[in-house]
């Protein structure tokens, strides 16, 4: 099969150590065809989020190492990641995938976010041109075993991204939060999400924007908003600070934090790469996504009934991927059905007198004989039958 994955995340490796590997979208666009140009790479696809950098490639031979090629594209050292990575190759990386995209492999067990991302990471190998027919219907497969966990199983019933699982361990640590005086960084989609859940708790919520276009940014309502560069205007004093951006920096560094008047009491850090300072934990309470940790174990029966769908899913793509194999085998049962017809006594004088029909039962005759002649040995009647009644449908009856 030649598919191979490769990837660091949070059950295997700290933030400190995914840091270097963790990747904003600019930089995965940018890599993408880097990889590509790999010897034996026929597509590859990044998944980069805040909790995993994994690569999926498809290959023209078992000779490519998926971590070696990872590393060698973002530029860090593979010897540093060969004892923590995780390499995964073929039915293992069809599986990981599927459990991936369906929030089962989640630090916040059920994560439907990830959905979206895994979507969004073909999208992009997609639209580079890096992603062949291989692992676009790999990631088709994976998508729809994620929607089909989604909506046929109770798995979502919990809180499912990192800002609901946030936003409870704020009330955990400071009780109510009616009332309470609250700055997200960050108006992505998570920074929103996380203004949301505050406001909905009753804080009087901030969420700071870097620029705001009048009918095109988005402010969650009840919100108020403050320049990005304004920001410790607002922070000094307020009770608690979520962050969740994409920049590359620190949003709070340690020396910001300790020239405030008035320390938040808790900052929450959701991102990847982190947005706190670690020194920050000398002045106030912070927490980050290793600190989230998981939920509760979720219901085993809902849990059996999600590997159900994605074991479904995973046949699928097996039962596709045999059929592609089977495909130059397949054209050449076409020309030597071709060849057969033309070869047959009854063929000339049929061609001669431009007799269509005869010459179309003489086709489709001489080949059905010859395909199920080959298979008498395997074949059931109850196959065969399944055959005919797909080829009726296929003639509206």
């Amino acid at each position: 099969m030649n598919l191979y994955m490769a990837g660091i995340d949070f059950q295997c490796a700290n933030l400190a150590v995914r840091e270097p590997v963790s990747l904003v979208q600019g930089q995965v666009e940018a890599l993408l065809p880097k990889i590509r140009a790999f010897d034996g790479v026929l597509g590859c696809v990044l998944l980069a989020t805040c909790n995993r950098t994994e690569l999926y490639l498809h290959t023209a031979h078992n000779k490519v190492d998926p971590l070696f090629v990872l590393t060698q594209a973002i530029g860090v050292a593979y010897d540093i990641y060969t004892p923590i990575a995780v390499v995964r190759k073929n039915k293992d990386t069809v599986r990981h995938l599927m459990e991936v995209a369906s929030g089962l492999q989640s630090q916040i067990f059920g994560d439907d976010q990830i959905l979206s991302q895994v979507r969004a990471a073909i999208a992009t190998s997609r639209k580079l041109n890096c992603a062949d027919n291989v692992l676009h219907t790999l990631f088709r497969h994976a998508v729809t075993g994620g929607k089909r966990v989604k909506t046929e199983t109770r798995l979502i019933g919990v809180p499912t991204s990192a800002a609901h699982r946030g936003v409870e361990m704020a009330k955990e640590l400071l009780g109510s939060l009616h009332g309470t005086r609250a700055v997200v960084i960050g108006n992505g989609e998570m920074g929103r999400l996380a203004a949301t859940l505050l406001y909905q708790d009753g804080c009087d919520v901030t969420i700071t924007l870097r620029t705001y276009r009048h009918g095109e940014t988005i402010v969650p309502a009840g919100c108020k908003t403050h320049a990005y560069d304004d920001r410790l205007t607002i922070i000094d004093g307020a009770d608690l600070v979520i962050s969740a951006t994409t920049s590359p920096h620190f949003t709070l560094t340690y020396e910001q934090l300790k020239a405030l008047q008035i320390v938040p009491q808790l900052i929450i850090d959701l991102a990847m790469p982190r947005d706190i300072d670690e020194a920050a934990r000398a002045l106030t309470k912070v927490l980050n996504l290793d600190d989230l940790g998981q939920l509760a174990d979720e219901n085993a029966e809902e849990r059996k009934a999600a590997h159900q769908i994605l074991e479904e899913e995973q046949a699928e793509f097996q039962a596709w991927y045999e059929y592609r194999k089977a495909l130059p085998l397949i054209a050449e049962i076409k020309d030597t059905a071709v060849e057969r017809v033309k070869y047959d006594h009854a063929f000339p004088g049929l061609y001669a007198e431009g007799d269509l029909d005869g010459l179309t039962e003489l086709a489709v005759h001489k080949t059905i004989d010859m395909l199920l002649g080959g298979m008498k040995e395997i074949l059931t009647a109850a196959q065969v039958q399944s055959c005919l009644t797909k080829m009726q449908k296929g003639n509206g009856k």
